[in-house]
């Protein structure tokens, strides 16, 4: 059975592992042991798997954090990874272990399982030399699980797999081993059984690491080796400037050491230097084959950049920015991201536009993944279009800016970059449903198109395709993996799964289905654009390209979300879906009920009524000249179908 992919990611392992053949026959060269004693490796994983607890127990066994500071997802430091459960940021530590009498230094870094953040995997891959593959027993492979040997299968990474959850009274071990083996091309043997939250087996999976994971390639090389080394993530400090993540590959960093980036060709000296315990910890030298972190000084956030190589400045000193005509070859980065979502961000008051240039800058510096470039709104004023890989990505993004930032935003329906043909011959990208042209000047529109993995068990086949059939798409290939496991593929509109698709999906297989994809070109689509006016006005934001044959029920569905979550006013509002200039749907908030007579205790007849007169004139006017203002709830809400 084949798994192929239509892009792979470039490795720095395959220029390495070239280095090793054109300096082993050399005279001045010889492979020394510095590095031996140091194993660098990640943990991948589906979403729920048990990562975080299996770092847990890691840390617990090496004695890297005390049993009284020791705490459930401990690697986990954002509250939005506590309160959801799941790994958003990868997060490194340093741990040191004792096998046969040698110590044995062992980088580990923490990576997210969800669909969303699969780049933040491929950023650990490029920094380490092995990979646990951990799979949950009672649920057994999924999406992601297969999307993740993949991309550590083109990092020529060697893998160790692992069943953990071997406690639970449904796990399926001896089953899921078979689809792992079959899966892996391993022995069942050669699967190792673990529970981490018991710590049962634990050891074992340290042990196979020192075992297996080769170590570090380091040379002595005549002169002295350069330095390189490969940015893998970042983080901003008031005090210490931008901070790198790096993985060093030769050479070694010193504090006081003069620095420069390869590509974007900033220069600064090494404040600090250190490794992660998993708190910063100061040290003299970072080493070739290790992991650690160098503060930089810098107070541009974007002259860091994740997948630059860092050497010694005097190495590029007057040397050419290309490389076929600089003596200095970078570690080959890994594929950048492309977004597949975008969303248009506002602040709610237009003097905090700076606030939120800034808090974007720093967000990119630890998500390589965001992507933004500035936008006007008539309306809205002057904000940022911001690039996801996913709708998960959104919400956390948008969180995030609340949170660490204070900052209070309107956020656009979420669409995807779509291909416009005019009908002049000029061809446009669009991000934003209101940059849509006119249909009279439209020759066609394109959509991005993804290929669509879905794993799940044999007995839920039939809901998951009846599910899939109300979607467009355009059937690929059914694969079974053992006797219970069933791939299916199809290929799918972007648009049609960026939203609610994830959610009737696990609800239509008890949980048990799972989904990855991946880009797969464009195709041409009869698309419209449907317009939201509230209270006769435009709101941007709530824009969406659709297909046509979908317009009229997305437009009713949006107008009815609206009518549930917009506040009352003092007068009539009425919410209004169009294509164009005409009015598809349509509903009504009625107007908050004032009892403007309630002081009244007796009298005539006609002071009530002349009471509710004015009261009606009142909100007649309001309405003529009333605006409605839509808290940043409304729309957060409005991100969730």
């Amino acid at each position: 059975m084949s798994f192929t992919r239509d892009h792979k990611l470039k490795t720095h392992f395959d220029s390495l592992r070239s280095l090793s053949a054109s300096t082993s026959d050399s005279p001045e060269a010889s492979r020394i042991s510095n590095g031996i004693n140091i194993r660098n490796f990640c943990i991948i994983a589906h979403i729920d798997h048990g990562k975080s607890t299996l770092a847990d127990r890691f840390l617990e066994i090496t004695g890297t954090v005390e049993k009284r500071k020791m705490h459930e997802q401990y690697l986990d430091t954002m509250d939005l990874e506590r309160e959801r459960g799941i790994t958003i940021k990868l997060q490194p530590v340093r741990m040191s272990y004792k096998l046969s009498a040698v110590n044995y230094q062992l980088n580990l870094i923490d990576t997210p399982g969800h669909v969303d953040f699969s780049y933040e995997v491929s950023r650990s891959l490029a920094a380490v030399e092995g990979a646990i593959l951990l799979v949950d027993a009672s649920k057994g492979i999924q999406a992601q699980t297969l999307a993740n040997f993949h991309l550590a299968q083109a990092q020529n990474l060697k893998i160790i797999p692992v069943i953990n959850k071997i406690d639970l009274p449904n796990a399926r071990t001896a089953q899921v081993k078979e689809e792992l083996s079959y899966l892996l091309g391993v022995e069942p043997e050669e699967i190792l059984e673990i529970s981490a939250k018991t710590g049962q087996g634990v050891e074992k999976v340290l042990r196979r690491i020192i075992e297996v994971v080769p170590p570090p390639i380091s040379y002595n090389l005549k002169p002295a080796p350069q330095l390189k080394a490969l940015i893998f993530d970042s983080t901003f400090d008031a005090y210490k400037g931008v901070v790198a993540f790096v993985r060093v590959f030769s050479g070694s960093f010193k504090k006081g050491l003069p620095i420069t980036t390869y590509v974007s060709r900033a220069k600064a000296e090494v404040l600090e230097l250190g490794y992660f315990a998993p708190n910063l910890v100061e040290s003299e030298e970072l080493g070739s084959g290790e992991i650690g972190y160098v503060a930089t000084g810098l107070k541009d956030p974007g002259l860091i950049r994740v997948g630059d190589t860092i050497t010694e400045t005097k190495i590029l000193k007057d040397q050419s920015l290309k490389q076929e005509d600089s003596g200095f070859k970078p570690l080959p980065g890994y594929k950048e991201p492309r977004p597949m979502v975008f969303a248009s961000f506002f602040p709610e008051k237009g003097e905090e536009y700076d606030l939120l240039k800034d808090a974007l800058s720093k967000l990119k510096l630890t998500d390589a993944a965001l992507s933004y470039e500035p936008e006007a709104s008539a309306g809205l004023g002057r904000g940022f279009r911001v690039g996801f890989l996913g709708m998960l990505h959104v919400e956390i993004i948008s969180e995030r800016l609340r949170r660490e930032f204070k900052l209070n935003l309107i956020i656009s329906t979420p669409s995807v970059e779509h291909e416009v043909i005019l009908k002049n011959g000029d061809k446009i990208t669009i991000r934003s449903a209101s940059k849509l042209p006119d249909p009279s000047y439209i020759e066609s529109v394109a959509e991005p198109i993804v290929a669509v993995e879905l794993l799940l068990p044999i007995s839920y086949l039939g809901s998951v395709m009846e599910l899939v059939s109300t979607y467009r798409n355009t059937y690929q290939a059914t694969e079974y993996i053992g006797k219970e496991t069933v791939l299916l593929k199809y290929d799918m509109p972007l648009s049609e799964i960026v939203t609610d698709f994830y959610d009737k999906l696990k609800s239509v297989s008890s949980g048990y289905a799972s989904m990855n994809y991946e880009p797969k070109g464009t195709a041409k689509s009869d698309l419209v654009r449907v317009d939201i006016l509230v209270a006769d006005e435009l709101v941007e934001p709530f824009s969406r390209i659709v297909p046509k044959e979908k317009a009229y029920l997305e437009g009713r569905a949006t107008a009815e979300k609206l009518k549930k979550i917009i506040p009352q006013q003092l007068f009539e509002v009425s919410i209004q879906a169009a294509i164009g200039g005409k009015i598809i749907a349509r509903e009504t908030i009625h107007a908050r009920r004032k009892d403007v007579t309630g002081y009244l205790y007796g009298g005539d007849i006609t002071r009530r009524m002349k009471l509710l007169e004015k009261q009606k004139k009142g909100k007649a006017r309001m309405k003529e000249t009333g605006r409605v203002n839509l808290p940043q709830e409304v729309f957060l809400k409005m991100l969730k179908r």
